[in-house]
């Protein structure tokens, strides 16, 4: 089975240091939803693992959480694409939870329910614990430079075999080459 997990908020979908809170402040990178679109086409079952702190911080709650996500599902089935599997980590940080990344519980359940070593995964993200999350567990880091990326990039702590790549689109040409 060909897998490849994404972050969703700045690696499919603008971020922002206030976080995505409505389905309105739910914006695609350009070229994101036709990525994913590509990668399905390539025989990729697409999965996203994202930390969603502002849940547990009351910023917004599952209704609007899932409305986004429907939100995205949407717009991806219009361009002939699918996302066969949402995780995410309610929590805060100091919850202190396994499933927030960089710790790597999220990923380890995916693994799990999908039952698949993770070995070489491909999994794209735009923070460092993104990466970290991915190289503890053998997936393979890939780096997009939109969302915090750059920032991520400037830290110039990438974990060993890190791929970087200006966004999704690149990254998924690169995958399906």
């Amino acid at each position: 089975m060909k897998l490849v997990i994404l972050d969703r908020d700045g690696v499919i979908n603008y971020d922002s240091a206030e976080y995505i809170k409505t389905p309105e402040e739910w914006r695609a990178i350009p070229g994101s939803l036709e990525a994913i679109a590509e990668l399905n086409q390539a025989g990729y079952h697409v999965l996203v693992a994202s930390n969603q702190s502002g849940i547990g911080r009351g910023l917004l709650d599952m209704a609007a959480f899932n409305a986004m996500n429907d939100k995205m599902l949407r717009a991806l089935a219009q361009l002939g694409g699918r996302i066969d599997a949402i995780f995410f980590c309610p929590h805060a940080a100091e919850v202190g939870c396994a499933c927030r990344k960089p710790k790597p519980g999220m990923l380890v359940e995916i693994g799990h329910r999908f039952n698949t070593a993770l070995a070489g995964v491909p999994c794209v993200g735009d923070s460092l614990r993104d990466l970290q999350a991915a190289h503890s567990v053998g997936a393979r880091p890939m780096l997009v430079t939109t969302g915090k990326g750059e920032a991520t990039l400037a830290q110039n702590e990438l974990p060993p075999g890190t791929l970087v790549f200006p966004d999704l689109a690149a990254a998924a040409r690169h995958l399906t080459a």
